[in-house]
């Protein structure tokens, strides 16, 4: 369970609050219930109103882009880890649904999570909707909405909470950060390969392999 917690800011305008999210789009903000004022009751609810998936940041109730390429990025990833912990038991996958809270007020949604066993006793996986975890290794696949400070934060929380992990994915590139803290990372092209040593040990992929297995996109 993750014990991080997360101050939130002091706001006196709607800049201060876009900016506090990390500058993102204004169409990406739900404004029923009015931003400063979403709980987690209001983050559940939303589910069951729209298709989109929604988090939880600064009691404010955020849009997450995931779009199709994006999507199909994200299940060929998991495929390729469900089958290597088919013979390495070592924990569980979630994809894009996969709802976590970091800390109290904050819920955030990976694309792709990967959890060990030792957060789960006697291997039970938990009840709620929304539990209290923060993955081992935590996988963003870029949208074209997302910005490099709402990125940056994100990245700050899932350290905070414990994640070990980030990888972060430019489909358009076809290039994987590699984050082992929240700012130090290494760029990977389509001729390098994919590890997760620290969590995963001994697994491994191409990335030119993921992308070729997923499909090329024709970019606009």
């Amino acid at each position: 369970m993750s014990t991080a917690t997360i101050a939130e800011p002091a706001l006196e305008t709607l800049a201060d609050l876009v900016r506090g999210l990390g500058g993102i789009p204004l169409e990406r903000i739900r404004w029923h219930p009015l931003p400063g004022s979403a709980t987690e009751t209001d983050l559940l609810a939303s589910a069951g109103r729209t298709a989109l998936h929604c988090e939880l940041v600064d009691r404010v109730l955020v849009e997450k882009p995931m779009g199709y390429y994006e999507s199909r990025l994200a299940a060929v990833l998991i495929a390729y880890l469900e089958t290597f912990l088919g013979t390495h038991d070592r924990g569980i996958v979630t994809g894009e649904g996969g709802t976590v809270r970091l800390a109290p007020g904050l819920v955030r949604i990976p694309d792709v999570a990967f959890f060990a066993w030792r957060h789960f006793p006697n291997r039970l996986l938990p009840a709620a909707q929304m539990p209290d975890l923060t993955p081992d290794l935590a996988v963003e696949i870029l949208s074209p909405s997302n910005t490099v400070a709402e990125m940056a934060r994100k990245r700050r929380e899932y350290f905070a909470g414990g994640c070990q992990l980030v990888w972060e994915v430019n489909p358009n590139a076809c290039t994987v950060a590699i984050y082992t803290t929240p700012d130090q990372s290494t760029l990977l092209t389509e001729d390098d390969h994919l590890d997760a040593v620290t969590v995963l040990p001994g697994f491994t992929l191409s990335i030119r392999q993921w992308f070729d297995r997923a499909g090329r996109r024709q970019l606009p």
